[in-house]
């Protein structure tokens, strides 16, 4: 939610946001958090003036008065200055998450080095109306809580230790038998990972996606020919697969090249209410295959 003190009340001006964050996972704790507002070049004319810019905190409202404040951060800058402006609000998003009644949003004012009250917009600072690739938003970042401890219990006795049988299945290099001369030396590339990067522009997601433009996803492909080298990364099941395979090859196909690691990316981007979401998606990039 976006509010202004608009050029026909009296002065100072600025300009107000709220931002819902009653979706914050439970059991998580802010880190950090950032406001974000896009600045155009503004009114021309004034490019080399100088401004200063102050984001606070609407601590307590009043019908007879002016809203309590506290500061946050400031920044000062050249009036034709172009891009994001990146201010730290932890402080208030703490006090939010402890009680969403304290939610009273943020306050933004811009004045000149000599002290005059500039209006946000008229200085280039986008709201709302501004397009939605530019307009102002709020980034929070969050830690898991600890989980809880183990109950603690009593210690037991030392057992002698047993000699270990392995379960292992034998390295496929080393089978004896009629697998003895099969070998994948026909040129044929092996199973490993290939470069992909997955560009959100070309998939036309953009209107959504903020942040990145698009990353290295990798995938897997090759030949999965027996005897599988220990670089393959081989689980078992593929193991047998192959070998039954050898077998009857009519029944059961080789073994497919697939992903055996994938780590995560974090995405910033609109959801289906227009807040902006910071969220790590797991499993978007082979690490091995």
């Amino acid at each position: 939610v976006e509010q202004d003190r608009d050029l026909l009340s009296p002065k100072p001006y600025w300009k107000e946001f709220r931002f819902d964050l009653t979706q914050v996972p439970a059991g998580e704790a802010v880190t950090a958090a950032e406001f974000r507002i896009y600045k155009s070049r503004g009114v021309p004319g004034h490019a080399n003036s100088s401004l200063h810019v102050s984001i606070y905190e609407v601590a307590a409202q009043h019908s007879n008065r002016e809203s309590d404040l506290f500061l946050l951060d400031v920044q000062d800058l050249r009036a034709g200055t172009e891009g994001w402006l990146v201010f730290d609000v932890t402080a208030a998003s703490n006090h939010w998450s402890v009680d969403q009644k304290h939610n009273l949003g943020l306050r933004l004012y811009v004045e000149t080095e000599d002290g005059h009250s500039v209006d946000p917009g008229s200085a280039g600072l986008l709201g709302r109306r501004g397009p939605r690739s530019k307009q102002p938003f709020m980034v929070t970042f969050f830690r898991a809580s600890p989980s809880p401890s183990r109950v603690p219990r009593a210690a037991k006795p030392p057992r002698r230790r047993q000699p270990k049988k392995s379960n292992d299945l034998p390295h496929p290099n080393k089978l004896p038998g009629i697998f003895d001369d099969v070998h994948a030396a026909d040129g044929r590339q092996v199973c490993r990972r290939h470069e992909l990067y997955v560009s959100f522009q070309d998939l036309g997601w953009l209107d959504w996606v903020i942040a990145p433009q698009g990353y290295s996803a990798y995938y897997c492909e090759g030949e999965c020919a027996f005897p599988l080298d220990s670089c393959m990364n081989a689980t078992n099941h593929a193991i047998l697969q192959s070998l039954v395979h050898l077998m009857k090859p009519e029944a059961v196909p080789k073994a497919c090249c697939a992903p055996t690691k994938l780590s995560a990316t974090s995405v910033l981007y609109y959801d289906s209410n227009n807040n902006v979401i910071l969220k790590k998606h797991r499993n978007m990039v082979v690490k091995s295959c």
